[in-house]
């Protein structure tokens, strides 16, 4: 797979946050955070999915895990592609 799943990501986290911390693992093809910035819900956690060009990033990522990111500890974990 080229996607993990991030997990117990902060509200307060952007996409731009996200997209510097995820980036130092690979290159990223793309990065989806949900809710989005936009959407004004009050949440307590975010859900982020990471697609990289190379499908070795996404077991590199996985060590992020338990990784205090703003608030919070990651959770990372490979998601189908789909």
């Amino acid at each position: 797979t080229h996607v993990c799943q991030v997990t117990n990501v902060s509200p307060g986290a952007t996409v731009e946050q996200l997209n510097t911390l995820f980036g130092f693992l690979g290159e990223i093809e793309e990065l989806k955070l949900f809710p989005s910035e936009t959407q004004a819900a009050a949440v307590t956690s975010k859900v982020c999915f990471v697609k990289y060009k190379d499908c070795h990033s996404v077991q590199v990522a996985r060590h992020l895990s338990n990784s205090v990111f703003i608030d919070r500890a990651l959770i990372v974990i490979p998601a189908s592609d789909g």
